[in-house]
């Protein structure tokens, strides 16, 4: 088994952690997983005037539409509209846990991560919401060096913010929270196997 089907199987059988009834609105965001070498598909979001995370590194997903079943299906429709990508539900292999903004700076939400697994790599195309997109190597988010704090401006005050530094750019906020420990676990089991 790879590490990377080894650390599916790990995160599946973990109950993830749910926010219950928040009364924030509801957003999902997709974890696409591609194995051999193992990696991870990142979007750079649209520079968009009022968005909170305008011009940022994530991954696809947004806001719950009233019309989507559940946050799998919005994971799953918001990835078609972002980067073109169809998913499969059969292609969810597992659920993180609920997270919040833990600044004040962002709208009360509450998102939800889905992981998905993919047999083969597909390009992820462009929308008017993503800028950018395109599959990242986890060997290189774990190099030495590449996650580390670093001043950065938000709502006009300065701040030390621990991230990821790619040569797309910086990736922080919600989605190193997200990534981090996936990553972590991954490095573990790639040492585990040396």
């Amino acid at each position: 088994m790879s590490q990377l089907e080894r650390l599916i199987a790990e995160v599946a059988a973990r109950e993830a952690v749910r926010v219950a009834d928040s009364g924030r609105p509801e957003a999902a965001v997709a974890l696409l997983l591609l194995a051999d070498p193992d990696r991870l598909l990142l979007i750079r979001r649209a520079d968009r005037v009022g968005d909170p995370w305008s011009g940022h590194l994530a991954l696809p997903g947004g806001r719950r539409d009233a019309g989507d079943r559940d946050l799998l299906e919005t994971a799953i429709r918001e990835t078609r509209e972002e980067t073109g990508l169809l998913l499969s539900a059969a292609w969810h292999v597992a659920t993180l846990d609920d997270l919040v903004p833990t600044t004040p700076f962002l709208p009360p939400i509450l998102v939800r991560p889905f992981i998905f697994r993919l047999e083969a790599e597909q390009q992820p195309g462009l929308s008017d919401e993503v800028a950018q997109a395109g599959w990242v190597d986890l060997a290189l988010l774990v190099q030495p060096g590449v996650f580390r704090s670093t001043p950065i401006t938000v709502h006009g005050a300065e701040r030390m913010v621990k991230g990821y530094h790619l040569p797309e750019g910086f990736l922080w906020g919600m989605t190193e929270r997200i990534v981090t420990p996936i990553l972590q676990r991954w490095k573990e089991l790639r040492s585990d196997d040396t």
